[in-house]
């Protein structure tokens, strides 16, 4: 019988999901994996510290990282068997972001995401038009802002201005 332990009943501070959610985002290095909703879940299974983790988009280029960062982090704190895996399904959304990112994106100048889009079951249908995003300014908070490319130094982040403050700022998008 395989033994799992979970790390919801870790004592102290030093067990392995402490660890892993310690772990920042290589591209938000102002969250964590945890505040970024990415540590799906981390497990003691046979000895072995299982962690899972899901991408924010597929083929997202910062997984290696992610997975690696885990792996040093983990091996640091003494853990020496320690297996990193990707979870896929349910895929990642910007409503996994706690409460705790969102605050820490803001004081980044990073202007967190509003709530993600209704998924639909089946074909996703197909938008021609420029998406429609709004974001508040994270500097002065004013709602009149404008993209100025939809895509920031990563695919998950929209570049913005805000007409009050003519202030840039990146703006993570809703998915």
């Amino acid at each position: 019988m395989t033994a799992v332990v979970s790390l919801y009943r870790d004592i102290g501070s030093s067990g392995p999901r402490a660890v892993a959610e310690t772990v920042t985002d290589p591209e938000l290095p102002a969250l964590t994996l945890a505040d970024l909703g990415v540590l799906r879940d981390v497990r003691v299974v046979d000895g072995t510290v299982v962690v899972d983790i899901t991408p924010t988009y597929s083929g997202c280029p910062a997984m290696g990282v992610m997975r690696a960062d885990l792996l040093h982090a983990l091996h640091s704190a003494g853990f020496d068997d320690v297996e990193v895996r990707t979870v896929l399904s349910p895929a990642w959304s910007t409503d996994w972001i706690s409460d705790e990112g969102r605050r820490k994106l803001s004081a980044a100048g990073i202007a967190p995401p509003g709530t993600a889009p209704v998924r639909l079951s089946g074909p996703v249908p197909l938008q021609l038009g420029p998406s429609r995003r709004t974001a508040a300014c994270p500097l002065c908070g004013s709602p009149d802002t404008e993209e100025l490319s939809e895509f920031g130094a990563t695919a998950c982040k929209a570049l913005r201005r805000c007409r009050s403050c003519r202030e840039p700022f990146e703006h993570v998008k809703e998915i």
